[in-house]
């Protein structure tokens, strides 16, 4: 019987504009009466997690960082995995004989290494690639609220020493880059360090943890610490950073219509796309069974 529901936000629990429709709400919250266990799996930090849910009245754990961080329901920290300081500069230098974005995502804050002028055309770049019409210009980038949130939660630095003095945990290195094909080749160099895991939200990004950090194994790890087994567990994903959750033998794996077709694969269960509240149809199913 499953007891515990874990989801992805961006493209599965929330639609194409970053919100939590009223139905999912609603069948998260008919679920969490009936006694079952909600958790949040996603490859934000915490801070931007709560973001998109400052609206919304949810209790939950929260596995953060691409599972790079859990917190439980009273939002404590409980676990972190952080990618080794020396191990993160090694990749770093390695990654900047590429023309490609780079952003150490913590625990608070995103820090990008550079001048100001070449992280705001980040900031504009970012845009373009996942958020808004690629041809916008840059005036009108500026004005949108994305672009503010991206900018805001954003710490600037002239180089890695200074990330190495602020002493903050780093949770992700994040990538992108519309070319797909240099992409590939940066994935294929980085499977020289056994210690890092790669995956990716979308093909135009890579996403780079400690090993330890991936969705799945932290997921068995703490539903087992909560007394749980992995039977009782249903999973919702859409990308390749869903992919070790998905490919896992949880009770119940779900992928999204709209998921990338490795993760349709890997899924026991489709279910409707994120724009369809996908998640809230299948709890509603899952209810139904339990006569709920």
């Amino acid at each position: 019987m499953i007891k515990v529901i874990a989801s992805d936000m961006d493209g599965t629990l929330l639609d194409d504009h970053h919100k939590l429709s009223k139905e999912t709400l609603a069948a998260i919250d008919k679920a969490c009466k009936a006694g079952l266990r909600f958790i949040i799996a996603t490859g934000r930090n915490f801070r931007g997690a709560m973001e998109e849910l400052k609206d919304v009245e949810l209790t939950c754990d929260y596995i953060v960082g691409s599972g790079a961080e859990v917190r439980n329901p009273d939002k404590e920290v409980v676990f972190t995995a952080p990618i080794d300081l020396k191990l993160c500069e090694e990749v770093y230098r390695a990654l900047q004989k590429y023309p490609v974005s780079i952003v150490f995502c913590t625990d608070a804050f995103d820090y990008r290494i550079g001048d100001k002028d070449e992280i705001e055309a980040g900031f504009i770049h970012q845009l373009r690639v996942f958020h808004l019409d690629p041809d916008i210009d840059e005036e009108q980038a500026k004005k949108d609220p994305i672009y503010q949130r991206i900018r805001g939660n954003t710490k600037i630095l002239s180089d890695f020493s200074e990330l190495r003095l602020a002493g903050v945990p780093v949770y992700k290195i994040f990538l992108y880059s519309e070319d797909i094909s240099m992409l590939d080749k940066i994935r294929e160099e980085l499977q020289d360090y056994p210690a890092i895991a790669v995956a990716a939200s979308f093909e135009t990004n890579l996403e780079i943890t400690d090993v330890r950090a991936q969705k799945g194994p932290v997921l068995k790890k703490y539903i087992e610490s909560l007394g749980h087994t992995m039977d009782e567990v249903m999973v919702f994903g859409d990308s390749m950073n869903d992919y070790s959750m998905l490919s896992m033998d949880f009770g119940a794996t779900i992928a999204m219509e709209n998921s990338m077709p490795e993760v349709k694969k890997a899924a026991k269960y489709i279910t409707k796309s994120n724009e369809e509240s996908g998640v809230a149809y299948a709890i509603e199913e899952l209810l139904r069974k339990y006569g709920v």
